[in-house]
């Protein structure tokens, strides 16, 4: 029998934090195999960010490991794990409004500044919309558009994994609907995904896998249809995040009405 495939990407027991003595991770260990689309679900201030943080050298890791394809990629910059085969897609800040969509497609293979031209074709498969607007100067976009273009200059460099963090947030309903089915195109496109997400129903529906963080360790995991219908994930957390999410829709609505 022949040995099992090694995951894309692992972490193992990771310890870590941003300030001395203060951890947030407190022995995370998550996996993702070829063609996974991993969803990262909890409560807030459970460490779901600090994990794509830790995995992309953001983050001080104080124990445990990264590793992509069995190799070690522990606490290593962000540029030689761009090279490596690692995106990242962060939920704030993530493109350069000044620059043009061309522009900031072109940023993201600077490292491989000839391989331009085949990584535009591929990204603008997925998002057919960005060759059309390729002029158009990102700071005048959506907040969907740009989460698009952000996704997009991660996949230049033609990685292998893809981390996103919160790629849903700040979008209305239909803007969500539209990012969750980009990601699940760039899944079947081949990427490896792991995701953290806020929304937590939407991102079990779409996902291969997902694991419930809490208290920076992995407290549950699955499928992501077993996830949704686990009593234990039911009662501790989605019902907790349900109402977050509710409470959060309905200060945006109250927001949007006009003053009497």
């Amino acid at each position: 029998m022949s040995a099992a495939a090694e995951p894309v990407l692992r972490t193992t027991d990771l310890v870590a934090g941003y300030l001395p003595g203060v951890n947030i991770l407190n022995g995370c260990t998550v996996e993702a195999n070829q063609g996974d689309l991993i969803g990262i679900i909890g409560p807030n201030g459970a460490g779901k960010s600090t994990l794509l943080k830790a995995i992309f050298g953001q983050v001080k890791i104080r124990g445990g490991g990264v590793f992509l394809k069995g190799e070690e990629i522990t606490s290593l910059k962000a540029d030689r794990l761009v090279a490596k085969g690692v995106g990242m897609v962060p939920q704030n800040n993530n493109v350069f409004p000044s620059l043009s969509i061309e522009e900031n497609l072109q940023m993201g293979v600077f490292q491989k500044p000839k391989a331009f031209a085949e990584r535009f074709e591929f990204v603008t498969t997925l998002f057919p919309e960005l060759r059309t607007r390729r002029r158009q100067r990102a700071g005048s976009l959506s907040g969907g558009e740009r989460q698009m273009v952000a996704m997009s200059r991660a996949l230049m460099m033609d990685p292998s994994v893809l981390l996103l963090d919160e790629p849903s947030a700040g979008l209305s309903p239909v803007r969500q609907d539209e990012t969750f089915l980009r990601v699940s195109e760039i899944n079947r496109a081949g990427v490896t995904v792991l995701m953290v997400e806020q929304n937590a129903r939407r991102c079990l529906q779409i996902c291969s896998r997902a694991y419930v963080l809490d208290q920076g360790k992995d407290a549950y995991t699955g499928t992501g249809r077993e996830l949704l219908t686990d009593p234990r994930v039911i009662e501790l957390y989605l019902g907790t995040l349900a109402a977050d999410e509710d409470a959060k829709r309905a200060r945006a609505g109250s927001a949007a009405l006009p003053a009497e």
